[in-house]
């Protein structure tokens, strides 16, 4: 595991938090304030709805590849109908295909890695990609012999790729339950600090030096979950290791 990994999960909020859960610990054990806290108000109040939380990010994401692959395998469906359907065509339509799908993928690219507020602008440009490739299937392909059957199935092919553009976008829009996020977010930061009374009683059973670790773990842990939810909500910001990396130019080239 490389640095750059674990900056994902240990950051600064991790950091911040655990100092101040080992100087609450020892102004607990210096005027001995000591509490046995019971450990199932952290599993109630955070590690059960962040571990839903990410349940449900992750959810998120795997659709999303879903649909994203099956848009990449949409447009190769047209692109193999144009390359082997079509008698008679000429290279420069092949061609001129290939930079319309390219084009789709780059529009994708930038609207799912733009602030939501500019969703709408963005969304323009996709379909007008997809009002491009439509008017290539009646141009290049019905008005070039293509029978009417196949170029029913490419406009098929087109409609199901709007629809799975429209699927990423709702979960582009909307993300997991935000109430849910604000409540755990809420005791990860006030849970550590005022749990000092239970870490000074266990400090007693410790040695010398070790009084500390049962916060700074406990700490680590608990945001750590935190930011790995963080991650996973949106999966287009380019940020986390398990974001959507939309290649356009990679799908061109793969176009044989």
């Amino acid at each position: 595991m490389t640095f750059r990994h674990l900056s994902l999960i240990i950051n600064i909020k991790s950091t911040v938090i655990s100092i101040l859960a080992i100087l609450s610990t020892i102004f607990c054990i210096k005027f001995n304030f000591i509490a046995s806290f019971p450990l199932t108000l952290i599993s109630t109040a955070i590690v059960f709805p962040i571990v839903f939380s990410i349940g449900g990010a992750y959810k998120r994401r795997e659709a999303v590849l879903a649909k994203y692959g099956a848009i990449k395998g949409l447009g190769r469906a047209i692109y193999f109908c144009t390359r082997d359907w079509v008698p008679n065509l000429d290279q420069s339509s092949i061609e001129k295909l290939k930079e319309l799908l390219g084009d789709l993928l780059k529009s994708f690219h930038i609207m799912f890695t733009k602030p939501a507020h500019e969703i709408r602008v963005n969304e323009k440009y996709i379909y007008k990609n997809f009002s491009n490739i439509s008017v290539f299937i009646k141009e290049e392909l019905r008005e070039k012999g293509l029978s009417t059957g196949e170029v029913s199935r490419c406009n098929q092919f087109l409609s199901k790729m709007m629809v799975s553009f429209e699927d990423i976008k709702h979960i582009y829009q909307y993300r997991t339950p935000r109430s849910l996020r604000a409540f755990s977010k809420f005791f990860i930061l006030i849970l550590p600090p005022l749990y000092g009374p239970y870490f000074a009683k266990i400090a007693l059973d410790c040695t010398d030096g070790l009084e500390y670790v049962m916060p700074i773990l406990l700490s680590l842990i608990l945001v750590s979950l935190d930011n790995i939810q963080n991650h996973l909500e949106n999966p287009f910001d380019q940020h986390g290791e398990d974001d959507v990396k939309i290649n356009a130019e990679a799908y061109v080239e793969n176009l044989v």
